[in-house]
């Protein structure tokens, strides 16, 4: 969800044996891009987050999603919830409560952490608690895995099985 050109699907794919069964991308130009990338052939599609019946998905293990960060982000308005792009992880909850997929792994910008004095995230671990996730998070910088360019995310993953705690983040040095 909220694919881009393919983030989370190439890392996946470099990772291990992950398959993509398909995406959603509202901007038309960054899947265009995705479109280039990869090889789609039979994959689901959907644009808009908001029009995703959880009844349509095909069967998945792992839902990924890199959030709009705009609302959040210390270079933005910092609209938060107010924000209907803030409001977009709810998105994401609402899937993952339908379909309950084993593993969750969101992404967004570390202003996230502190948005609203801490209270939007503290809600993003409520929901993911009250769905009956495990959850662990961690700020990462891409330029400490290989990847040309020094980019701060926190990412979030959320478990079903209590026998993950402790073993996906942190990363350590």
């Amino acid at each position: 969800m909220f694919a881009g050109i393919g983030g989370f699907r190439e890392g996946l794919t470099r990772a291990g044996d992950f398959v993509c069964v398909g995406h959603c991308e509202i901007d038309k130009h960054a899947d265009r891009s995705y479109r280039a990338l990869f090889d789609m052939e039979g994959e689901w599609f959907l644009d808009d987050i908001r029009k995703a019946d959880p009844a349509d998905l095909p069967d998945f293990d792992l839902l990924c999603g890199g959030f709009p960060c705009q609302s959040f982000s210390i270079a933005g308005s910092r609209g938060g919830f107010d924000d209907p792009r803030g409001t977009l992880f709810f998105e994401l909850a609402r899937l993952a409560e339908a379909r309950k997929p084993r593993y969750l792994l969101f992404e967004n910008v570390p202003g996230l952490l502190s948005h609203n004095g801490g209270r939007t995230f503290a809600t993003i671990l409520h929901t993911l608690d009250r769905l009956g996730y495990g959850v662990e998070w961690q700020v990462l910088n891409s330029k400490d895995f290989g990847v040309p360019q020094s980019r701060r995310r926190v990412y979030i993953v959320g478990y079903l099985d209590e026998r993950c705690r402790g073993k996906i983040l942190p990363f350590t040095d």
